[in-house]
Formats: C-alpha cells, sequence, structure tokens
C-alpha cells in the first residue's frame, strides 16, 4: 500500500505563502529528490496554476543547475489536479481527478507502487479530516510573514502528531517528519 505524504513550505507563524520563503539550492535539491522518489503529486487549482511557472524553465533553464533540475522533477511526474472551474491541464503529465478527492486518494493508496505527495495546502486540509495522510513533512522556514493562509485552518478535531525525524537546512529552514499518533 501506498503512503499520502503531505509535503509543504510553511513560515514559522504558519502560513504557507510562497512568496514569503526563499528556497534555496539545497530546499531545491531535497524537493527535486522528493519528487523523483514518489509516483505522482497531488494538487488543487490554485497550487498547481502556481507550479506551472516551472514549465519555463523547461524550456529555458535558469542556468541555476538546482532550480532546472526541479523543473525537471516537477515536469515528469504525474500530477493529478482537484478543480471544479478547471475544464483541462496544459501540462502533459498533469490530469484532472474524475473522481472526489476522498475516493481518488484511497484507489491510489492500494495500488502498488512509491510515496503520493500532496503539496496543496486544501487538499492537505481535506485529507487530514479524512485520515487519509500517513506522514507530514513540513518545511518550516525562518520567517514570520504576518498573515495569509494558515496550513491548519478549519481543523476541529484534536490531532495528535508523533515528530519521527527533522532534517536542518544551512539556510536555517527545517522539515519536521510527523505520522498521525495511532
Amino acid at each position: 500500500m501506498r503512503r499520502i505524504i503531505a509535503a509543504i513550505n510553511m513560515t514559522i507563524d504558519g502560513f504557507c505563502d510562497h512568496t514569503a520563503i526563499i528556497p534555496d539550492e539545497e530546499i531545491h535539491q531535497h524537493y527535486t529528490d522528493l519528487l523523483n522518489n514518489a509516483d505522482v503529486v497531488l494538487y488543487g487549482r490554485i497550487t498547481y496554476q502556481l507550479m506551472q511557472f516551472w514549465q519555463t524553465l523547461i524550456k529555458d533553464p535558469s542556468g541555476e543547475k538546482s532550480m532546472d533540475d526541479f523543473a525537471m522533477a516537477i515536469d515528469k511526474i504525474p500530477k493529478i489536479v482537484f478543480s471544479q472551474t478547471l475544464k483541462s491541464t496544459e501540462w502533459h503529465s498533469a490530469k484532472l481527478a474524475d473522481r472526489p478527492i476522498e475516493e481518488e486518494v484511497s484507489t491510489l493508496k492500494q495500488q502498488p507502487g512509491k510515496d503520493i505527495f500532496v503539496g496543496s495546502r486544501s487538499l492537505i486540509i481535506q485529507l487530514m479530516k479524512l485520515n487519509l495522510i500517513d506522514e507530514y513533512q513540513l518545511c518550516v522556514h525562518p520567517v514570520l510573514a504576518g498573515s495569509g493562509l494558515p496550513l491548519f485552518e478549519n481543523i476541529n478535531d484534536r490531532t495528535v502528531l508523533k515528530l519521527i525525524k527533522t532534517k536542518t537546512f544551512r539556510g536555517g529552514a527545517v522539515t519536521l517528519y510527523y505520522e498521525p499518533s495511532k
């Protein structure tokens, strides 16, 4: 059975705002490695559209190895997009989900293969409420945003997590790896 891993960047004050953090070479390499060792990544519409930026580096590489490597990894990994407004995807490796999230993810989990990553705040919240997340990888950056979208918004049930490991980056970010307590 495949694992569902919620992997997301956030600020110290708990906000998911890609404009507030500045990922460095080491962070890009970390996420490149994650994508290269996964079978699929799940996105909501907003995050999917933000990630389409990386297609520009496929067509016109930046010359910065870590960014170009990440662009190649994100380009090749299959993506399933959950959206009620998109009618199609323009990315060759992306497709729209054709079933409700609980059904789609439950089916994916039962298939053989590597991990499934969830990279959208909205999907993490939905899957958390459905108890379908097997691991959380929260990359906390040394930034206070002061405002934005909180990762754990509208969570009504108490959830206890068990810290299984940490990874500290030279730039001060720390990835906290958690599993739901049984």
